[in-house]
Parts: structure tokens; C-alpha cells; sequence
């Protein structure tokens, strides 16, 4: 499996002859659109059907909503270890909310192709943000805690969830160590029962470090307790922030670095994102805002707009300018070049594997190199 840059002159069929593969093959995997139009300095990938000779084995989950389509989910769940419902809320007595649509479909699709559905519990307000109150005002009353793990494992048992992921944020530095004793107590129930429990944390470079994302979460003890947890190596680049990577190669490296201190290796998903950003220039803080968009919808944006796309090395990270109505524009994304950068990680620090966040747009050529990369573990049936 290789990776071509496309440079001025290139079409699909010289592509396609200089590697002796079938254009219907290179069109396919990567996603080009009709009349198949490319752009300077975009990355291809050139499947030969082939698999790397040291395969590891890791786990994969991808995060998605009941909305997501039943094409782009069964294109996906063959790559995937875990699929993840997003998500299931509770009230400030312990009561388990449901998702506003049903997902039946994706814990039958899941089951189908070996992939374990996992309920993803999160703590979000009316207004479907995530809540540091209701975080407090269930973890600090027992009768709470006690209400929801009976209900999370009663909706496990019923829908045919194999595992619970606790994706809760912005926990008060205060409820640190309730936080610990509250994720304690759902691993215990869980396992005991079957399920596994993993835990979602932010992207800390050191124990102390400052923030509201991240002093509520203790990276040993919580690794410690949990099957596994998520770190979320993602958001550099975001909806208010100034344009970058999303999740800049370096800044991973400095996350993953410190993580493995503190949690054995094998437990850790390094999360990848499943998009990318693209942003009005001048960029303004607290004005300007980025709208979020696909990968293969960045590629098209610059091919639409005659961009060349550029690469930077230090993020390993795709991007590109252009301008639209006077008003300049910056976009980074993915493509397989910086996934590949990513999915190496697994390897030189031993993970457990990777969580995407999301996978509600297919992106072939990623799941193409994990396919190439990993020997997925899948559900023994």
C-alpha cells in the first residue's frame, strides 16, 4: 500500500497505469468524485491489496449517532472492534435517558459483523452540553449512583450492549476523586456481569496540569480501574480556536508521552479524528467561527476552488487557502498521509488501538490502512 501526491498534470488513468492498478479501484478507494477532478498535493492511496508483514493486533471503536446513515455504518463496522451509540443521558436522580431515536439498527449491525456496541453514557444539560453539575449531583448522592448503574445494567441486558463507555467532561476539580469511586463502582457491576467499561479523558500533558478539562481527571487511578480508556488526542484545531491541525502530530506525541506513565500502554485508545475544520481568516478570538467539514468534503472544497493542497511536516497535517467572495479561507483535515502518521503511534507505543470520533462520514482510505496496518480484534462469536 502506498501513498501518492498528486502533482500538476496528473489524471486518474496516468495514476492508475504508473502503479498498475484499475482506476475504477483508485476511484473507488479513495473517494473521487465525477468527472474525477484532483488537486495539487493530494494524497492517494494506492491499494494493491497487499497487508504489512508485522501486523498488530489492536482494537478499534468508532463513535456515531442513531442518525447515522445504514450504508456509511456497514462500510465502516468490517474495520471497526467496538462501535459506540452516542449516547445515553441520566437525570439528577440516576435515571438513564435514552437516545431520541431508536438504535437498534446499529446494535444489530455491530453484532452482525463482530464489532461490540457499547453504550456511551454522557452527562449533558437541556441544552445538550455537558454538565459539571449533574456530574456532582449524581456521583456525591449514593442513591443516584446506585439508580443508574441498576438502570445502565438492566438497558445492557435488554439491548444487547457488551460494554459502557463513561464520556464525562469538564468535572469539577472537587469531585476529582468521587469521580474515581463513581467509575469504580460501574467497572465493578459491570464486570461482574460481563461488560466491559472504558473511560473517556482529555488530552493532559502532566498530573497537575491546569483547566477545567482536566483537573477533575485522575489519569492513574482511572486507568487503573477501567478495562480502557480513550484519550482524546483531538480539538487543537477547533469550531472557536485560530486555524490548526486538529490533532497535530506533535501535540499527540506529548499527550501519548505523558499518558504512558501513568497507564499501562495497552490499555490506551489514541483518539483520530474523522474531520476537519475550515476557517474565515482574519481569524478574531471569540468572533470567528470554524464550520466543521468531511474529509473528502475538504478535498473537494479545494479542488472546486483550484487550492493546492499543502502538507506540514511538524503536524503531519494537510491544509490549504483559498478565497470565496473577498473573504480568505483556511481548511485542515485529514488524509492518509497524516492517518498514517497517527496509526504508526499504535505501534511505537504499544496501544491498545484508536477511537474515532466520528464515524457518521465514510473515509475508505482510512479504514483501508487500518485494514493494511492491523490485524482488527473482532468479537468471538
Amino acid at each position: 500500500m502506498q501513498i501518492y501526491v498528486v502533482t500538476a498534470g496528473d489524471n486518474v488513468d496516468k495514476i492508475a497505469e504508473q502503479f498498475g492498478v484499475g482506476v475504477e479501484s483508485l476511484i473507488y478507494d479513495n473517494q473521487l468524485v465525477a468527472p474525477y477532478r484532483l488537486a495539487v498535493g493530494q494524497a492517494l492511496l494506492i491499494d494493491d491489496g497487499g497487508i504489512r508483514e508485522n501486523r498488530k493486533s489492536a482494537y478499534f471503536r468508532g463513535f456515531a449517532y442513531p442518525f447515522i446513515s445504514q450504508y456509511v455504518l456497514e462500510q465502516t463496522l468490517a474495520s471497526l472492534s467496538e462501535l459506540a451509540v452516542f449516547s445515553y443521558g441520566f437525570t439528577r436522580e440516576g435515571n438513564l435517558i435514552s437516545p431520541a431515536l431508536d438504535d437498534t439498527f446499529m446494535i444489530e449491525a455491530s453484532l452482525r459483523n463482530r464489532a461490540e456496541p457499547i453504550l456511551t453514557l454522557t452527562p449533558f444539560d437541556a441544552s445538550g452540553k455537558f454538565s459539571n453539575e449533574l456530574i456532582s449531583a449524581v456521583i456525591n448522592n449514593p442513591d443516584a449512583v446506585n439508580t443508574l448503574i441498576g438502570e445502565l445494567l438492566q438497558t445492557m441486558q435488554e439491548k444487547g450492549f457488551l460494554g459502557v463507555d463513561i464520556d464525562f467532561e469538564y468535572i469539577k476539580a472537587q469531585d476529582r476523586d468521587t469521580f474515581v469511586e463513581f467509575v469504580r463502582s460501574v467497572t465493578e457491576t459491570m464486570n461482574a456481569n460481563g461488560y466491559s467499561v472504558s473511560v473517556d479523558l482529555a488530552p493532559k500533558v502532566s498530573a497537575d496540569q491546569p483547566g477545567l478539562l482536566y483537573e477533575g481527571k485522575n489519569y492513574a487511578a482511572l486507568g487503573a480501574i477501567a478495562n480502557s480508556v480513550l484519550v482524546m488526542t483531538y480539538e487543537w484545531g477547533y469550531t472557536y480556536g485560530p486555524p490548526m491541525a486538529v490533532a497535530p502530530i506533535n501535540k499527540v506525541r506529548q499527550v501519548l508521552d505523558y499518558a504512558v506513565t501513568e497507564i499501562e500502554s495497552t490499555k490506551i485508545n489514541m483518539g483520530i479524528p474523522n474531520y476537519g475544520y475550515d476557517w474565515p481568516l482574519p481569524y478574531e478570538k471569540g468572533v470567528t467561527k470554524a464550520k466543521t467539514l468531511g474529509n473528502i468534503e475538504a478535498v473537494q472544497l479545494a479542488i472546486s476552488k483550484g487550492a493546492e493542497i499543502q502538507f506540514d511536516e511538524v503536524a503531519m497535517s494537510p491544509y490549504f487557502r483559498y478565497t470565496d467572495n473577498g473573504v480568505e479561507h483556511e481548511v485542515w483535515f485529514e488524509d492518509p498521509r497524516s492517518i498514517s502518521a497517527k496509526l504508526e503511534l499504535i505501534y511505537e507505543y504499544n496501544l491498545r488501538g484508536a477511537s474515532y470520533w466520528q464515524i457518521m462520514q465514510l473515509f475508505r482510505s482510512n479504514w483501508l490502512l487500518v485494514d493494511y496496518n492491523f490485524d482488527v480484534v473482532k468479537m468471538i462469536v
